[in-house]
């Protein structure tokens, strides 16, 4: 995450989609991810290595998660937005790029983010309990959303309700996955036994329910080709 001055511009997840040179990357819940297959945590840590000499390389950002098969690379912004800049497409075609010269693959549908939403009748009264049990802040600029501030768990998103709904869960989770890989993981989950709730919002979001009616949503931030959808 970086912090940056309010009047950097904002890159919609369908624009970031259509720029050349960012195939690698897919823009989740959480920012713009890439995975790429390394095979190895030397040849990782050499990776991760070369992306730190990199000249857009800033205090907390990119977040890294090195593995031993491959390494994960997230970019997002922090300023009176939470998405992406053009200091994020930038960053990432340098990532792309020193991938290519170690000879390193992405995996463009290797990536998924977890968020987790409650439903709240009054979010000020309900945020700071969660806010204390998890050890978590508030995202920037924002009285409904927290972060780890380890950048390791799932965020939290407290949706306001306008009535109380006793017989529909109130906590589900959203899946985020690259907008080419949203059909095939929902036709998996219909067919694991769920069922498809509502496609309303398709093809920003669909939610789908579990045998006992508990809900998820399956988001697709940047569809290629969508309207309202492209964000």
């Amino acid at each position: 995450m970086t912090d940056v001055d309010d009047k950097i511009p904002r890159i919609r997840p369908q624009q970031f989609h259509e720029i050349d040179g960012l195939e690698d990357w897919r823009v989740l819940g959480e920012g713009a991810c890439a995975y790429f297959r390394t095979g190895s945590f030397t040849a990782g840590a050499t990776f991760v290595q070369a992306i730190s000499a990199l000249p857009g390389v800033g205090s907390g950002h990119p977040d890294v998660d090195l593995r031993y098969g491959g390494v994960t690379v997230r970019l997002i912004t922090i300023a009176d937005f939470y998405g992406l800049s053009e200091q994020d497409v930038e960053l990432a075609r340098q990532i792309s790029e020193v991938a290519r010269t170690l000879h390193i693959p992405a995996d463009p549908s290797a990536v998924q983010t977890v968020q987790v939403t409650i439903d709240a009748l009054a979010g000020s009264d309900v945020v700071p309990f969660w806010r204390a049990l998890l050890g978590y802040e508030d995202r920037a600029n924002s009285p409904e959303d927290l972060i780890d501030p380890q950048r390791r768990g799932a965020p939290f998103y407290f949706q306001q309700m306008d009535a109380p709904r006793p017989q529909r869960n109130r906590v589900h989770i959203d899946v985020w996955v690259p907008y080419d890989q949203a059909e095939a993981r929902i036709a998996a989950a219909i067919a694991a036994g769920g069922r498809l709730v509502s496609d309303a919002y398709a093809p920003s979001h669909w939610v789908l329910a579990d045998p006992e009616g508990n809900e998820a949503c399956v988001g697709a931030a940047g569809w290629i080709g969508a309207g309202p959808g492209g964000q």
